[in-house]
C-alpha cells in the first residue's frame, strides 16, 4: 500500500475533508476498516495566500517544492496539493519534485471529457478565475471553459473570506453566488458547473444547480485513492 501525502492548510476545512475523504473512498472501495497512511504537510495560509496575493510566483514554486520534499522524506510515496489556486504554479512544482504529484486541474479535466461535457463554467478565487488556470488546461481536452465578468469573479471570491475558507457557510452568500452561476450557465449555454475552489463543495451541493457539478475536491480525492 502506497503511503499518501497531501499538503494541507489551504485552508484548514477542505484539508479534513481530504483526510475523511481519502480515507472514507478507501474503505469504500477495498472493504473492511483498514485505511492508508496519510502524511500531512499543513503549510501557513496566510503566507501563501500573500504570495498569491503578490504574484511571486517563484516564492510560491520555491514553498510548495519544500513542502513536498518534506512529505517525501516522511515516507510519502505521490503527493497532492489541496488547493486550486496553488495549482498555477503546479507544472514548475511537478519538474522539481521528488514524487509524483496529482494534480487538481488535471483530473477534472478528465473527468469533464468522461462526462462528455463541452463548455463548462468556472468559479473560484480570483486568482484561479484570472490566470487561465482551467481553460488552459480543458482547452487541451477539446472543452471550452468560460468564467464569470471581472465584477462577478469579484463578488464570488470577497465570499470566501474569512467564512468560506473557515468552513462557514452563510446561507445569503450561497444565494448570492447561485444568483450568478445560475445566470451564467444560462447565458453561455454551459452543461457543467466547475467548483474550482476546495471549500466551495462545503456551499455549493448536487441539485443547487440544474447543470453537471464537477466537484474538483471529489474528483482529486477519488484519484488520490485511486492511485493507493
Amino acid at each position: 500500500m502506497k503511503r499518501v501525502g497531501i499538503i494541507g492548510g489551504v485552508g484548514p476545512a477542505s484539508t479534513l475533508d481530504y483526510y475523511t475523504g481519502i480515507i472514507d473512498g478507501y474503505r469504500a472501495k477495498n472493504g473492511g476498516d483498514s485505511y492508508p497512511e496519510i502524511v500531512i504537510n499543513s503549510i501557513r495560509m496566510d503566507e501563501v495566500s500573500s504570495l498569491v496575493q503578490n504574484k511571486d510566483w517563484d516564492a510560491l514554486t520555491d514553498k510548495l517544492v519544500s513542502a513536498v520534499n518534506d512529505l517525501a522524506n516522511a515516507g510519502a510515496d505521490f503527493a497532492a496539493i489541496t488547493a486550486n489556486t496553488l495549482h498555477i504554479v503546479f507544472n514548475e512544482v511537478e519538474k522539481r519534485s521528488p514524487i509524483p504529484l496529482i494534480s487538481i486541474v488535471d483530473e477534472t479535466c478528465k473527468r469533464a471529457g468522461s462526462e462528455g461535457c463541452r463548455k463548462v463554467l468556472v468559479i473560484g478565487t480570483l486568482f484561479t478565475m484570472q490566470n487561465d488556470l482551467y481553460q488552459k488546461a480543458f482547452g487541451k481536452y477539446g472543452i471550452k471553459a468560460v468564467v464569470p465578468p471581472k465584477k462577478e469573479q469579484e463578488e464570488i471570491h470577497g465570499l470566501f473570506f474569512p467564512n468560506l475558507e473557515n468552513g462557514i457557510v452563510v446561507p445569503d452568500d450561497k444565494r448570492k453566488v447561485l444568483e450568478i452561476v445560475e445566470k451564467l450557465i444560462k447565458e453561455q449555454n454551459a452543461d457543467a458547473l466547475v467548483l474550482g475552489c476546495t471549500e466551495l463543495p462545503l456551499m455549493i451541493k448536487e441539485g443547487d444547480v440544474d447543470v453537471l457539478i464537477l466537484n474538483t475536491t471529489e474528483i482529486h480525492i477519488g484519484s488520490i485513492v485511486d492511485s493507493i
